[in-house]
């Protein structure tokens, strides 16, 4: 995947209440754009569609002096949308195949770890073209703020579900008594809590309740796909409304 790389745009200063409108958005969002949780983050993309519909409006304001200029942007929102579409889908398959697997007593986790190495390795490489993509930013107009904030909600989203860097307290807290494990577990996200446990299924430590595990994570991963993919259709949207900009 190409690294992306935005041209800013900066649009003529308004007092119009839809201007206000959008930044409005913005102000709720920024406070909470680097989410940690499953609930926050589903709460920042249900943000991002209204901020989107505010910046429809908006855009019925301008003309289309740097229509191409703008379109890049929403191109490249497009472009690193679809590819979090995409992990989303990766990571849910590859969990209903590993639950499909334990029904079966045939606890395939090997397949599910390199599953979930490939797809790391594709969050890893969008983190950092999301990161070199803020770094190119040269200008600050209202659109490049919404751009910036979209990427934050998409950077803390993908943060969500890439795995966790291997370390020695990782494996430890397997070998924690119930109790401690218990409370360990609580302060994990879904996906942590899952690759704890196919962690420990892969060095032969009997896991309980590891299905309602798998299936907390797959509930989880489906209200982010339909998040998501709400955001997504605002996009196409905005997009649309730029183009038939006279």
């Amino acid at each position: 995947m190409a690294s992306f790389h935005v041209r800013s745009v900066s649009l003529p200063k308004s007092s119009h209440p839809l201007t206000f409108a959008v930044k409005e958005q913005l102000c709720q969002l920024r406070t909470t754009e680097q989410a940690t949780s499953s609930t926050s983050i589903c709460k920042n993309l249900s943000g991002l569609k209204d901020l989107y519909e505010c910046v429809e409006d908006f855009l019925s304001t301008q003309d289309g002096k740097c229509l191409d200029t703008v379109l890049d942007g929403y191109i490249m929102l497009l472009d690193v949308c679809s590819i979090i579409k995409d992990v989303l889908s990766q990571l849910k398959q590859s969990v209903q195949e590993l639950q499909s697997s334990i029904r079966r007593r045939s606890n395939e986790v090997s397949e599910y770890m390199i599953s979930r190495k490939k797809i790391t390795k594709v969050i890893r490489k969008c983190l950092a073209d999301i990161k070199n993509n803020k770094n190119n930013e040269t200008e600050v107009s209202l659109l490049t703020e919404v751009e910036a904030t979209t990427l934050a909600v998409f950077e803390s989203l993908l943060s969500f579900v890439s795995a966790p860097k291997e370390n020695k307290s990782l494996i430890s807290k397997l070998l924690l008594t119930k109790r401690v494990a218990h409370k360990c577990d609580e302060e994990n996200s879904e996906v942590m809590k899952v690759d704890s446990a196919v962690k420990s299924l892969a060095k032969g430590i009997e896991v309980n309740n590891l299905q309602k595990t798998l299936g907390a994570l797959e509930m989880t991963l489906e209200d982010l796909e339909v998040a998501l993919e709400t955001v997504f259709r605002c996009l196409i949207r905005n997009r649309v409304s730029l183009l038939n900009i006279n």
